[in-house]
Order: C-alpha cells, then structure tokens, then sequence
C-alpha cells in the first residue's frame, strides 16, 4: 500500500527507485542482483543530474536586483506607463525621453536597454552554433 502511495506522489523518478528494489528484493540469481544494482545506479545518476541541471539553471538566473535588470525593470515600467496608462486608459499623460533637437541621452539608453534584453539571447545562439 505504501510503495503505491509513494509511486503516485512522487512521480516516476521515485516509481523507478522503487521498481528498482522490489527487483532487487525479486532477484534470486546474482545475474538479477547485479542488474538490480546497475538500474538502481543509473536511476541514483538521472536524478544527480537533474539536480545539476536545476542548480545550473538557478546559476544562470542570477538574481533580481542585478544593475542590468533593475535597468530594465525600469524601461519596462516607464514603457508600460506610456501604453497603458496614458494611451491605452487616457489618464495621463508623460513627457517623452527625447525633444527634437536634444541630445536624447536618456531615449539612447533606454533604447540601447531594448535592444539587450531582445537582442541577447539571438546572439547568445549564433555565438553557440559558432563554438560548436
């Protein structure tokens, strides 16, 4: 009864280690025992794997408050108050980051930051397909 509990609950990585033992428990030969062991190894394998693969992608988010991404949450929240608010709704209305004639450092940063957070993954996979 428990080992169907577990089974249900936990999904097929503890349905496999739990296939595993009861074939190691079945296993009267040493032939049996043996591969018994080898299938709970490679199960113990797959799942330090998907652990690894979990840490990595944890790595690979970093976290929020990065200067890049508060960069970004910025531009996100200044461009989504220009569309929802003040064009989408009509409640307001906002200064643009750029006069004709200005310099439009600020529209140039903020452009710039679009750019990145669009551009950077196409070229995170051309510089791939090139390493390879």
């Amino acid at each position: 009864m428990w080992m169907a509990i577990l089974s249900f609950l936990g999904g097929p990585v503890i349905k496999g280690l739990i296939d595993a033992y009861q074939a190691k428990l079945k296993a009267g030969n040493v032939d049996s025992k043996i591969a018994a062991d080898l299938a709970a190894g490679e199960i113990a394998a797959q799942t330090a794997e998907m652990q690894a693969q979990t840490q990595y992608r944890i790595a690979e988010l970093g976290h929020w408050y990065e200067p890049d991404k508060i960069m970004g949450y910025c531009v996100a929240v200044y461009v989504a108050k220009l569309l929802i608010w003040d064009k989408v709704i009509g409640l307001g209305t906002t200064d643009g980051l750029c006069k004709i004639g200005d310099n439009c450092w600020a529209g140039w940063v903020a452009n710039t930051i679009v750019i990145f957070y669009f551009g950077k993954r196409g070229f995170e996979n051309i510089a791939r397909i090139i390493k390879r």
